[in-house]
């Protein structure tokens, strides 16, 4: 049987028999090197030349979930999510921490994330927590044109113009079945904060004074306007 000559990261972690999750976190703290052979694959010499032990020694605590990760930022936050009810730190906030580069996502699972115990527990020590937390808050369409003071439909005609884009989305059901599942859209309540300062073309006091019913300030305003 030929040699491999080349190995993605799944295939280098099972030659050198570790997690791939280890492997992930050993690239990511730089005991890995870089792919050489292309933008995701090791040559076979690189993959031989990898301390395996190291790497495996490099993330000594399992990964945790999306889920377990939130947990534990709520915690540190002194308002605890609640099995039964809405959870007040949610796996929205953790990928928005990933998207930031303050975590790191370990998972292979485009689905579900595993994240190194230490790395949320280096956050949750931050003096700024409350503020990132609060700044990576989900809100759905209707949350963030009441937090602009704007009509939904003026919310939907931003979005038209691309002044701002959905973070991730989440699926809603309509009863049991998922025939009435719909995709809702979730932004960053950061994005959303910024809109006013940010396209302050929007004539804001006027905006948030028209009735039901009246056209859209921003009707007119063709798509993709920045």
């Amino acid at each position: 049987m030929a040699r491999r000559t080349e190995y993605d990261e799944g295939q280098a972690a099972k030659r050198l028999k570790v997690p791939v999750a280890s492997f992930r976190w050993a690239r990511q703290s730089g005991l890995v090197p870089a792919p050489d052979s292309s933008d995701h694959r090791w040559s076979w010499t690189a993959v031989d030349a990898m301390d395996s032990e190291a790497i495996r020694a490099a993330l000594p605590h399992a990964p945790i979930s999306g889920r377990a990760a939130a947990d534990r930022i709520a915690l540190a936050l002194g308002t605890p999510n609640v099995p039964g009810e809405k959870a007040r730190v949610t796996s929205f906030v953790v990928r928005r921490l990933v998207d930031l580069q303050l975590l790191t996502d370990l998972s292979a699972n485009p689905d579900g994330s595993l994240i190194n115990p230490d790395q949320v527990d280096a956050v949750c020590a931050r003096d700024d927590l409350a503020e990132l937390v609060a700044a990576n808050m989900p809100l759905g369409p209707d949350q963030a044109a009441t937090r602009l003071s704007v009509r939904r439909t003026d919310f939907d005609h931003m979005l038209r113009l691309g002044w701002i884009k959905p973070a991730d989305a989440v699926e809603a059901r309509f009863g049991t079945s998922r025939a009435g599942a719909v995709d809702v859209s979730l932004f960053r309540t950061s994005d959303v904060d910024d809109l006013p300062a940010a396209h302050p073309e929007a004539e804001w006091a006027a905006l948030r004074a028209l009735g039901k019913g009246q056209r859209s300030l921003l009707a007119s305003l063709p798509a993709g306007t920045a």
